[in-house]
């Protein structure tokens, strides 16, 4: 070991020495003292080195407010020294993540930096896939599906199992004719994201379970033509309508989406939550947009003042929905 890393180890011995007597507060403040010097100098490996192994013991200790405060100094160090997410850069902060608390309010900010550092100097403008897939497993395992499902919808090809199962506990606490509004979470964001495998994967699963669940209850039928084979849920209209929506993006048929659409028009109409988001996939995968709604007056006003066609309803527009995609489109990993 060169002098140098000699004195490296010999200042993290130091200050974890300080941890174990207690004062998490004084090793805290003299990491940032320490690590801002180096800074300085621009010695980053220096100031990530002491930062991150203090920040451990601190998280090891139970100080999760302290230790998840050199935790996002750590990523601002990240970003100071314009390093790019690769095994080595991304392993320290996934190691410090998960010694976080599930209580910890710390850790939220903290994955939130992780994520902006990695779409910063990343390849992936929603942040990094493996960033996400290990906060939004965390999530998941904790039961807290908002905030998985906003991490796994942007992972890698590994996260699209672990939602379905999440969205599938979830709905077990719910009605047997819900468990589309489930299933949909998953599969329709992920066509947004055009990441059509994700939405298979999350359907096949979600269907599996329910299958093997529900054995019996469902009155499940098996539908087999030259050209596909479909299992079809009875009670459950809006669960086919899935599937079959998969089914024609699979095949690019604009004119199967258009009898899909009509088939289940008025269930689909009930679920509002659903419309924005299938206006677009019907874009996205099928070229049929949707026409403009004229709003005459507008339209006499606009052209009053030069401008183009002011469509929209008297309502200021659809709410956003609770499925949809996410605002940075990702280059997501696996797309198909």
């Amino acid at each position: 070991m060169s002098a140098k890393g000699d004195k490296i180890e010999k200042i993290i011995a130091r200050l974890q020495q300080r941890i174990s007597e207690g004062q998490f507060y004084e090793a805290q403040q003299q990491t940032r003292v320490v690590a801002a010097r180096y800074t300085k100098a621009a010695n980053w490996s220096a100031a990530i080195d002491i930062i991150y192994n203090v920040a451990q013991s601190l998280l090891k200790a139970g100080q999760g407010g302290s230790g998840g405060d050199l935790c996002v100094l750590l990523v601002d160090t990240y970003k100071q020294a314009e390093l790019k997410p690769d095994s080595a850069t991304k392993g320290k902060l996934l190691t410090c993540l998960r010694l976080f608390g599930s209580e910890e309010p710390t850790r939220k900010k903290y994955i939130g930096e992780m994520i902006a550092w990695s779409a910063k100097f990343g390849e992936y403008p929603a942040g990094d896939p493996e960033l996400h897939h290990v906060a939004g497993s965390l999530y998941a395992e904790e039961n807290e599906p908002y905030d998985a499902e906003r991490h796994l919808l942007l992972g890698t090809k590994d996260s699209a199992e672990i939602l379905a199962h999440l969205e599938y506990e979830w709905f077990k606490e719910d009605d047997a004719h819900t468990a589309a509004l489930y299933a949909a979470r998953g599969i329709l964001p992920y066509l947004l994201t055009g990441n059509v495998r994700a939405a298979n994967t999350c359907y096949r699963i979600f269907t599996s379970a329910l299958n093997q669940d529900k054995q019996g209850q469902l009155g499940v039928q098996d539908v087999s033509s030259n050209s596909a084979d479909i299992r079809v849920y009875p009670s459950i209209p809006l669960l086919n309508f899935l599937g079959l929506l998969l089914l024609a993006i699979q095949r690019a048929s604009p004119d199967l989406y258009k009898q899909l659409n009509n088939k289940y028009a008025t269930l689909i109409e009930e679920v509002e939550a659903w419309h924005e988001s299938l206006e677009m996939i019907a874009e996205m995968y099928f070229g049929i947009q949707k026409p403009r709604q004229s709003n005459p007056l507008m339209d006499m006003m606009s052209g009053f003042l030069g401008g183009g066609g002011g469509g929209g309803s008297a309502s200021g527009g659809a709410r956003r929905p609770p499925v949809k995609a996410p605002t940075s489109m990702p280059a997501a990993e696996g797309l198909d």
